[in-house]
């Protein structure tokens, strides 16, 4: 009950992986009983969808191979209580899952946007690609010249194709879905600390299932 308190959305297979996690010896079915006889909901399960990648090798959408080959980045907008919106710009490596940035502002420009990617590229080292949709911050001439002087590609998706850049679509809607849709933000700052610290959480605690 502590565990699914602190994690609203986690289902009992991540509850169950917090627990082995923490030394203890449980299997699946037995945490399922206690979820379901403390009438905790899980989660329904998502359909399954086509690859964007073919079997035979040739590629729809690049599939990143290793970290550091292809990283995505996004704009995630919401409101503070006053209902002024801010934009959240989300980075990370789609190999690794890891959250590699995460900034907010009331205003996202590409001069932003470019210093963001200038800092993580310090930090981390560029990637090999880099995808995103077609927003003026993305696609800014400014940003896409940067990024080919420091010799990172460009993948673009097609125009209202927001699948093709899922990594970063699934990794925005589990923080909509486990803490924006949540919250109330009664100021800027608020949001900020409150989104870094699930960001903390998302890399160092939440268990990845893509990953085993």
């Amino acid at each position: 009950m502590r565990l699914a308190s602190t994690y609203g959305r986690y289902g009992y297979r991540r509850i169950m992986a917090l627990r082995q996690r923490e030394g203890w010896q449980v299997n699946a079915k037995r945490v399922a009983r206690i979820w379901w006889c403390e009438g905790l909901k899980v989660p329904r399960r998502q359909p399954k969808r086509g690859r964007l990648w073919l079997t035979d090798g040739s590629c729809i959408r690049l599939r990143p191979c290793w970290p550091g080959h292809v990283w995505a980045y996004d704009i995630v907008q919401d409101r503070t209580h006053d209902g002024r919106k801010f934009r959240t710009l989300t980075v990370i490596d789609e190999f690794s899952r890891e959250c590699l940035a995460i900034v907010m502002s009331r205003r996202l420009t590409a001069d932003d946007v470019l210093q963001v990617l200038a800092d993580v590229f310090i930090e981390h080292g560029p990637p090999d690609h880099i995808r995103s949709g077609n927003g003026p911050e993305f696609a800014a001439e400014a940003v896409r010249a940067w990024l080919g002087e420091v010799g990172v590609k460009t993948l673009f998706i097609e125009p209202g194709s927001p699948w093709e850049n899922g990594y970063n679509e699934s990794f925005n809607g589990k923080l909509r879905d486990e803490l924006l849709d949540r919250e109330i933000f009664s100021t800027l700052h608020e949001a900020k600390v409150l989104i870094e610290r699930w960001c903390l959480c998302y890399n160092t605690v939440r268990p990845q299932s893509a990953l085993g």
